[in-house]
C-alpha cells in the first residue's frame, strides 16, 4: 500500500507518540483478559495476535487470560446438555465441567496459541491445573428465596481463586514464550473448577505485580449517566460511581476485579473496547487510549 504524504505523517506521528510509552513499559508485565467480540471476529483476532507479538518483540511481557463462555454454550448445545444459570453464573455439574475443560483448555486455548504463532510469536497454553499454579476453592452464590433471607447455593464446579503460584510464569517471563491461560483452577483434592476469566486475570496481575491489567469488553468503557466514557478514574472516584448507581449490574464484577488489582499494587487497570481494531496497542501507546483507565492516584480527589 502506497502512503500519501499526509498518511505517512500520520503514521510517523503515532510512532513518535508511542516512543515514551515503549521506553516506559519495556521489561514490564501486562496481563490482558481476552474475550468478547475481539475473540470471535476474525479481523479483530488477527489484530490482537499481532499486538501481543509486537509487545513481546519490544520487551514487554504480555500474559493472556481468555474466556470462552459462548464457545462452551455452543458445545453444550451440540451435546444436548442443558445450560442453566443462577445469578448469571453457569451451573457446572460434572458433565458440564468436562465440556468446560475440553473447550477452554483445549479448543479455545490452542486456537489462541496457534493464532499468536501465525502472527510470528511463540506462545504456550496453560490451565491452572498445570503444576497446580491456580489453586481454587468452591464458589457459592446467594439466591433470594421468596419470603425469606438469601440462601447460599452450590452451583457445582464453579470456583474462585484461592492462590496463584507464579513460578511457572516467572520462568516464561525470561523466555520467548507468551503464556495463554485458560481460567480453570484446581483444589487440594484435585477437583477442577471453572473460574471467571476477569477474576483470574485480576488475580494473576496481582500475583506477578503487573504494570497493567487490561480487560477487553464489548463496550466503550465505564460511562457516566449520560453515556459519556470516563477515560481516567481514581479508585475513590470509582467507589463514588458505584455508590451513586452510575456503575451497576454486569459491569460491577469487572470493576471489582480492576479495583482489587489496583488496590493490591497493580499500577493501573484498563477497561477497553475490544471491538476497536488494535485496542490494546492504542490504549498502551497513545495519549488518548480507547477505554477507561483506573489508578490509585489522587485517591482523596
Amino acid at each position: 500500500m502506497a502512503f500519501t504524504r499526509e498518511s505517512a505523517l500520520d503514521v510517523a506521528q503515532v510512532l513518535s507518540e508511542s516512543l515514551p510509552y515503549i521506553q516506559r513499559f519495556a521489561g514490564k508485565t501486562l496481563v490482558i483478559k481476552y474475550g468478547g467480540n475481539a475473540m470471535t471476529d476474525e479481523t479483530l483476532q488477527a489484530g490482537f495476535a499481532r499486538d501481543i507479538v509486537l509487545m513481546k518483540a519490544i520487551g514487554i511481557n504480555p500474559i493472556v487470560v481468555h474466556g470462552g463462555g459462548p464457545q462452551i454454550g455452543d458445545m453444550l448445545a451440540k451435546l444436548n446438555i442443558e445450560s442453566k444459570f443462577i445469578n448469571g453464573m453457569r451451573v457446572t455439574d460434572t458433565a458440564t465441567m468436562d465440556v468446560v475443560e475440553m473447550v477452554l483448555g483445549g479448543q479455545v486455548n490452542k486456537d489462541i496459541v496457534n493464532m499468536i504463532s501465525r502472527a510470528g510469536g511463540k506462545a504456550i497454553g496453560l490451565t491452572g491445573k498445570d503444576s497446580g499454579f491456580i489453586k481454587a476453592k468452591k464458589l457459592f452464590v446467594k439466591q433470594q428465596v421468596e419470603g425469606g433471607a438469601p440462601e447460599q447455593v452450590d452451583i457445582g464446579h464453579v470456583g474462585e481463586v484461592a492462590s496463584i503460584d507464579t513460578s511457572v510464569l516467572k520462568v516464561l517471563e525470561n523466555s520467548d514464550l507468551i503464556p495463554v491461560i485458560a481460567p480453570i483452577g484446581i483444589d487440594d483434592e484435585g477437583n477442577a473448577y471453572n473460574i471467571n476469566a476477569d477474576l483470574v486475570a485480576g488475580k494473576v496481575a496481582e500475583a506477578v505485580n503487573a504494570e497493567k491489567l487490561m480487560l477487553l469488553t464489548n463496550i466503550s468503557g465505564v460511562q457516566d449517566k449520560e453515556g459519556k466514557v470516563l477515560t481516567g478514574l481514581s479508585t475513590a472516584q470509582v467507589d463514588n460511581l458505584i455508590a451513586d448507581g452510575t456503575i451497576y449490574g454486569g459491569m460491577l464484577p469487572k470493576i471489582s476485579c480492576a479495583l482489587s488489582a489496583v488496590n493490591a499494587g497493580v499500577t493501573s487497570a484498563h477497561i477497553i473496547d475490544g471491538r476497536v481494531p488494535h485496542a490494546t496497542l492504542l490504549e498502551i501507546f497513545t495519549d488518548t487510549g480507547v477505554g477507561t483507565l483506573i489508578t490509585n492516584q489522587n485517591k482523596d480527589a
